[in-house]
């Protein structure tokens, strides 16, 4: 682990003090906490978005022709009649 120096509002600070005495733990350690939740949340939405780019099976319309806007209204409006 490697300590870092940061500046913070002293209204988040007071923040910070609260949820870390809630949880029962250090600033420091919440504060570390916070940035791995956000890393890995980071890294989770990018390889999420990366699969969905490289996935091109729902865009495949083997041959035919893609429905108009219409057509996709006109249908979804036919399911409730």
């Amino acid at each position: 682990m490697k300590n870092v120096t940061i500046t913070v509002d002293e209204t988040a600070l007071e923040w910070a003090r609260i949820e870390a005495a809630k949880q029962g733990t250090s600033v420091s350690r919440l504060v570390g906490e916070m940035l791995a939740d956000k890393m890995r949340h980071d890294d989770a939405y990018q390889r999420a978005m990366h699969e969905w780019i490289a996935d091109t099976s729902a865009f495949d319309s083997r041959g035919q022709p893609c429905p108009t806007r219409e057509q996709t209204h006109a249908e979804r409006l036919d399911r409730f009649r």
